[in-house]
């Protein structure tokens, strides 16, 4: 009977070891990849990343690393993730970009903030990577932006994805610079939006020049493709005073709880692997 006892004993300690190991262990690991240079707002996003990232990470129990060294966006680099996140620009490297579509055709995840999606012909991101911006994110160039950075009201088009699930039907953002899209992400069979601003935005922006003002239109903010495994989201340059020349942070993006619910609801969503 004693040996029996600890027989049990032994298995029952087993368990519970491997469970506790089990619960310790990360359940998914994400690299962020970031330029943090030049522009002051994007900085500000990037290194308010950078702190937020890690502390959900420790919540949620997943891994968070990041770089500003895009050589790493190479394929033996990434098989250790199963996310990737563009906090700003995007790679400009041939082979990095090659890289990164195999990772995403190989059903890889990703998530990309604002000015990651940007392009623009005849300025420092020429439009030159047809397959990121026209084919993954359906947005094609950059056609115009509100200023100041305000905060608009957001609506959620579909509560039944993952990513927006229990979100609120409208909320209010933080401040941001939004944008606007050369192609018509609703004519994109492959395209399905998740949030748009909502027409009680209107005016969105304050100028000073009355283009940066938007009365009214359509503008998707957050969109998933469906043929991969991604989210885009427009959120991510924060308030700075320029005027001033302070350069003072004016806002945050992450202190915003139900942008940052959409982002975890995001990353769970992710980080489960191929569905």
């Amino acid at each position: 009977m004693t040996i029996l006892r600890k027989i049990i004993f032994s298995l029952i300690l087993s368990v519970f070891i491997l469970d506790v190991f089990a619960q310790k262990m990360p359940q998914f690991k994400i690299i962020a990849f970031y330029t943090a240079k030049n522009d002051k707002a994007h900085i500000s996003f990037v290194h308010e990343a950078n702190r937020w990232f890690p502390a959900a990470a420790q919540k949620y129990n997943f891994s968070y690393d990041s770089t500003d060294n895009w050589a790493n966006l190479n394929s033996d680099f990434l098989s250790k993730y199963q996310i990737v996140l563009f906090l700003d620009t995007r790679p400009e490297d041939k082979a990095q970009r090659v890289a990164f579509q195999q990772y995403i055709e190989n059903g890889g995840a990703w998530i990309g903030f604002h000015f990651a999606a940007f392009a623009l012909n005849n300025s420092t991101y020429n439009q030159d990577w047809d397959w990121y911006h026209n084919q993954f994110l359906g947005s094609g160039q950059y056609k115009s932006n509100t200023w100041r950075p305000t905060s608009a009201i957001l609506r959620v088009e579909d509560s039944r994805h993952p990513a927006t699930k229990k979100l609120p039907e409208t909320f209010k953002s933080s401040p941001n610079e939004w944008y606007r899209w050369e192609k018509d992400l609703r004519q994109n069979k492959d395209i399905k939006v998740l949030l748009s601003i909502d027409p009680s935005s209107f005016p969105l922006g304050t100028g000073p020049k009355a283009h940066e003002i938007w009365h009214s239109g359509d503008y998707p903010v957050v969109w998933t493709n469906k043929n991969y495994r991604m989210l885009y989201v427009n959120m991510g340059h924060n308030d700075i005073d320029y005027e001033n020349k302070t350069n003072k942070e004016l806002s945050f993006q992450f202190a915003n709880e139900i942008q940052n619910q959409l982002i975890i609801n995001t990353l769970l969503w992710l980080g489960k692997g191929k569905e």
